[in-house]
Formats: C-alpha cells, structure tokens, sequence
C-alpha cells in the first residue's frame, strides 16, 4: 500500500483537488482509499436511527450492513485517539491510501496552499511535503504544481509513490 497525504489550512481545497484526483487514480486501475482527519465532534449516524439509538445507549461499537456497503462507527468514551498507523491497520488493502489532514504526520505530503486563506505556508516547518499546489507562484524550492491542473498532480503523485505505469 502506497501512502500520500495532503496537507493545508482550512478552505484551501484540499478535499476539492482530492475528489477531482480519485477518479484519476481509479482510471488508471488503482484500488484507492481515504483517511480523513476531523478536527471537529462528527457523527456520520443520524438522530433516530436504530445504530444512533444504540450507540447512544452505550455501545462502543455499531456496525451497519447492507448488501451496498457497511459502515463501523466507534465510540472513543475518553480514550486517546488512536494514530494514524492504528487507523491503517484497520483498512482493507489498497493500492494508493491517500490521507487528508494528519499535517504532522511523516508521510510524504502535497501542501495545498492558498494566499486568500490567510494562513502561513507549511513546508518551512515539515521536512515531509514534497510539493506545493497553489494557484499562484510561492516562494520555495519545492516542486510546484497548479491546483487547477489535476491530471498533472495526479501524475506528480503516481510518480512519487512509485505507481507511474509510464516509466
């Protein structure tokens, strides 16, 4: 399994450029999944719903199946939030795991980047982004990509996991 990460501030478009580059990926026959980090309380069940109804009366685990697909949701209860190499090690098996968020984590990085958000730049201070997308020229060393160019990113990606089927 081949990991790549995102990284960038809030209203970047992080998740924007990811949903343009999943196809992408997929086309090209790649099994591809996805580790969100939220920063924020998130629930993906519904009040009133018999897995909400349980879970809200105490169980750790519920887990919904369908002949489409199935969803675990796990409740923490105060526990420590388990680290992303925890979370992989719950995955099926992949070809390309692509991460959003984790900025801190040691896994090679894209920095979405841009000026509007306000926000300072991330690479000076993580030693693990490889490239910048931005929709305007920065000042760095690091290979810069335009975020309106997917195709060319997406290439950029294959290309440093070691996927690119061209070369």
């Amino acid at each position: 399994m081949k990991i790549f990460g995102f990284a960038g501030y809030s209203g970047s478009g992080k998740t924007t450029l990811i949903e343009k580059l999943i196809p992408l990926f997929v086309q090209r026959g790649l099994k591809v999944s996805l580790v969100k980090h939220a920063h924020h309380t998130f629930d993906v069940d519904q009040p009133g719903k018999d897995s909400f109804r349980h879970r809200h009366a105490g169980c750790t685990e519920v887990l919904v199946t369908s002949s489409r697909r199935w969803a675990m949701m796990h409740e923490l209860r105060g526990a420590a939030e388990p680290t992303l190499k925890e979370q992989i090690e719950r995955l099926s098996p992949c070809d390309l795991l692509l991460v959003e968020g984790f900025k801190h984590e040691p896994i090679p990085k894209l920095e979405v980047y841009r000026a509007e958000v306000g926000e300072s730049m991330i690479h000076p201070h993580d030693s693990n982004i490889v490239a910048i997308a931005s929709d305007a020229r920065v000042d760095t060393k690091l290979p810069q990509l335009d975020i309106n160019a997917p195709e060319a990113i997406a290439a950029f990606v294959l290309q440093h996991v070691g996927l690119d089927q061209s070369a």
